[in-house]
């Protein structure tokens, strides 16, 4: 049978620093999603609309809010969602 005692020479567990993993993991994923999102919505006016300007110039904008949105948590996911409401529109009106 395993040992499940625990030894005195283990290191307690740090609940701080796992939440604030975890806070970073979600912020992470949260702007990665929007990012996708865009990149998709950019590929979508790219491929069904042939303007691949306006998607090279959508995934740009994606890329960029990403930077912003990983660096600043106030602003988050809103940052990328800019490039995904414009891509939207873009594909709608073109």
């Amino acid at each position: 049978m395993a040992d499940h005692a625990h030894h005195a020479d283990a290191p307690s567990m740090d609940y701080p620093e796992h939440e604030r993993t975890y806070a970073g993991f979600v912020h992470l994923a949260e702007v990665g999603t929007v990012v996708g999102l865009a990149i998709v919505a950019a590929l979508a006016v790219g491929g069904v609309k042939h303007a691949w300007g306006t998607a090279l110039i959508g995934t740009l904008l994606a890329v960029i809010g990403a930077g912003v949105g990983i660096a600043s948590e106030k602003i988050s996911w809103r940052a990328p969602i800019v490039a995904l409401v414009l891509m939207l529109l873009a594909l709608l009106l073109y």
